[in-house]
């Protein structure tokens, strides 16, 4: 499957309101936006020179997947997801926008990473391995790279700027930042989405390591927003295979973090360009992660 890949889009008929390491969104009207998930891929939070094609549109339709199997736990923020649907001023980017956009509620986005660890790997393997420790939780001693958790773990972050990395704050540094009330919610919420999510992906072969949420504010209450359980914002490995004691293959972006951990990236911009193999497989990745999450092929 071969389409051009968006790397950024101009749509002047509305405001842009943001444009982050994949997303760039438009104010629609005071109250709806329009989310375009763009071909960028970012590593260590910085953004890659080169687009992973199709990326934009896997992602967005992961996202959805999941956002309607969790919608008896948590509403979310889509209005709408079929370009059919959108403003008719959109119209002449049909092409560009299908498969990759939607229309959401506007939410005042949480200031913290909602993140699940169900594994022990990554940043929070690093901190255990230093302190014993993972964001305030004392975990037990003996612990493999890559063991799973008994019980999953909430393990909030702060949101850094473009170019800068979030960092690990603790349960209770959290809850002085949302409050106690609130903070408790999102942690039960984004520890009953994974807890769900794992369950259902273990099923179709895939592990899912660890995952971020992120939670918007209305005057309704609190919405699931932006992407869900994506290759970009979890690890998914494969379970035939899985191995305590190392690091795991992975169908995610994983495979270009290690890429550039092998070449040496300090993580600070600029990025070196990726070679069309490595973008390819990485694309393989995206493709896999999505058939055996779904059931299905993508179509676009």
């Amino acid at each position: 499957m071969s389409a051009p890949a968006v790397i950024t889009t101009d749509i002047k008929e509305f405001k842009l309101a943001s444009r982050g390491k994949v997303r760039d969104i438009y104010e629609i009207d005071p109250v709806t936006l329009l989310i375009v998930t763009t071909d960028r891929i970012s590593a260590f939070d910085v953004v890659m020179p080169d687009p992973i094609p199709l990326k934009g549109v896997i992602l967005n339709q992961i996202t959805l997947y999941w956002m309607k199997m969790m919608e008896d736990l948590v509403g979310n923020h889509i209005l709408a997801a079929d370009t059919a649907d959108f403003p008719k001023a959109l119209a002449p980017y049909s092409a560009m926008l299908r498969g990759r956009s939607v229309l959401v509620r506007k939410a005042k986005p949480l200031p913290i990473e909602c993140i699940v660890r169900g594994y022990i790997t990554g940043s929070g393997w690093k901190d255990y391995q230093k302190t014993g420790m993972v964001s305030g939780h004392k975990l037990p001693t003996g612990l493999r790279e890559s063991d799973m958790l008994d019980t999953p773990l909430f393990t909030p972050s702060t949101k850094a700027e473009i170019g800068q990395h979030d960092e690990n704050i603790t349960v209770d540094q959290a809850a002085a930042m949302l409050g106690p009330a609130l903070m408790t919610k999102v942690q039960d919420l984004a520890l009953a989405i994974y807890s769900r999510a794992r369950s259902h992906a273990r099923t179709r072969g895939i592990l899912i390591a660890d995952t971020k949420f992120e939670f918007g504010a209305t005057d309704d209450g609190l919405l699931l927003i932006d992407e869900v359980l994506t290759p970009d914002s979890s690890r998914f490995w494969p379970a035939d295979g899985y191995a305590p004691g190392r690091g795991q293959p992975s169908f995610d972006k994983q495979f270009l973090r290690d890429w550039l951990e092998e070449i040496g990236f300090d993580k600070r911009p600029p990025a070196p360009r990726i070679p069309e193999e490595i973008a390819l497989k990485t694309q393989e990745k995206y493709l896999e992660a999505y058939r055996l999450l779904t059931g299905t092929e993508l179509t676009v």
